[in-house]
């Protein structure tokens, strides 16, 4: 049982409200769990029937089947944990109220990257050891400021990553419920709804330097904003995903590359399948979906990662808006916005056993880019990419591409045709609708 944070009434055993009668269960959580609700609330919504890959088989329902005592609202991170532990596997409707910062204690205090460091570990002395001129570039870092990296990584992980049981929908309240600084994890469970949040900034304090990464090496970061690994049947519907507070463009350069502290904004890995995503809002990030983290991930991808994208809005993206591997990725009706001055390398990325089809969608191109660069070949492997509109005119993105990068030939014809889909509008029409309606606090 979870200890009340006020003073309330037993009622059944369980402690409620002063001000709720015995059929609002509290549970320690901030205010009363809602009655049965109406038909209409969004928390009860299920994911409609053909609405994507999220719809195959038994659909997506959440936890719209939740009892009165499994109904929670919470305004911090310490209470969504106690109400998903709480619940277990059974139904249950999570509402966010506010903002949760997963960077605080039990208590609520704030934590700082100096709170999550061993003892011993420093930023400048590890920039010391694995300088390419003294470390070289043929390894990656070993040794006792590497070991006290891992040792300060691990335990951010411990805090910032929270993994969601089966069965659940996660709804924010109102236009301004958010996740800061948080790793939400949807990790080897079915039936996941998560609606009107906005995530913000899931920050790693302690990139981990590849000087073998590429050419001159990078920084890489863990923590992605949300992260759907190994589960099925999930729909992630009128969220924002954004950088916010920490964009890339403030963090400093060190052997020359940016010290990247932000991962991906939401990833699909691992065998996850059945995964409908509509009217979200991606913004302001590098390496935005990963669908397929993996070439080497045949035994676990092979007939999976299948998931719908409609009516997203992504904005000042820099790439993968997705990039694909194994999945059958249907991507049709969002509006992809490349804005002035941004880092651009490409939108959808084209990868090993992938079978992308990417129809009736609007890319939105600042002057300056060029739309050769929409599509971005990494394995040989087949893309449908039909009635798509850059800049207001129809143009066959495969054929743009080909005369552009004529060095990564790409080959039409996905060999499948997506069938769940329910609305599917006007390409033209896609601008105007998306940026009215994708996004956190847009929820009907």
């Amino acid at each position: 049982m979870l200890s009340p944070r006020r003073r309330g009434r037993v009622c059944h055993g369980r402690v409620i409200g002063v001000v709720a009668g015995c059929a609002a269960l509290v549970l320690g959580i901030t205010g009363p769990a809602a009655s049965a609700a109406p038909h209409h609330d969004p928390a009860r919504a299920v994911l409609a029937a053909h609405d994507g890959w999220g719809s195959a088989g038994p659909g997506t329902t959440g936890g719209s089947a939740a009892t009165a005592d499994h109904i929670y609202t919470v305004s911090s991170r310490a209470e969504l944990v106690a109400a998903f532990k709480d619940a277990g596997d059974a139904p249950k409707i999570i509402k966010v109220r506010g903002t949760l910062d997963f960077n605080t204690d039990d208590t609520g205090a704030a934590l700082s990257c100096d709170d999550y460091a061993a003892p011993g570990y420093r930023l400048e002395q590890y920039l010391a050891d694995y300088d390419p001129a003294v470390w070289g570039r043929d390894q990656v870092p070993s040794g006792p400021q590497e070991d006290l990296r891992a040792a300060s990584a691990a335990d951010q992980a411990a805090r910032v990553e929270v993994k969601v049981p089966a069965n659940t929908t996660v709804i924010g309240l109102g236009s301004h419920a958010r996740i800061l600084s948080g790793d939400l994890q949807i990790e080897n469970v079915d039936n996941v709804i998560v609606r009107n949040l906005t995530f913000e900034d899931a920050f790693d304090c302690f990139p981990q330097w590849d000087p073998t990464d590429g050419d001159t090496g990078n920084w890489n970061s863990e923590y992605d904003n949300l992260v759907v690994y190994g589960a099925t049947h999930v729909w992630l519907d009128h969220n924002t995903f954004t950088d916010g507070r920490r964009p890339d463009s403030a963090q400093p350069y060190y052997f020359g590359r940016i010290y990247q502290q932000h991962d991906g904004e939401l990833d699909v890995v691992k065998g996850a399948n059945y995964v409908t995503a509509s009217w979200n809002a991606f913004t302001d990030h590098d390496k935005t979906l990963l669908f397929g983290n993996s070439d080497s991930a045949t035994a676990t991808d092979t007939d999976k990662i299948k998931v719908t994208l409609h009516h997203n809005l992504f904005r000042s993206i820099t790439e993968r808006a997705p990039r694909v591997r194994f999945g059958q990725v249907d991507s049709y009706n969002n509006h992809f916005v490349v804005t002035p001055g941004q880092e651009y390398a490409y939108t959808f990325g084209v990868g090993k056993n992938s079978r992308l089809v990417a129809e009736h969608n609007a890319i939105t191109l600042a002057p300056g880019f060029d739309p050769a660069t929409i599509l971005k070949k990494w394995s040989e492997a087949p893309i449908t990419a039909d009635d798509n509109y850059v800049n207001g005119r129809r143009t066959d993105l495969i054929a743009v591409h080909n005369a552009g990068i004529p060095a990564e030939h790409l080959t039409s014809g996905a060999g499948w045709t997506p069938t769940l889909r329910t609305r599917v509008d006007n390409p033209r029409a896609v601008p105007h609708l998306v940026d009215r309606g994708a996004g956190a606090g847009k929820i009907h």
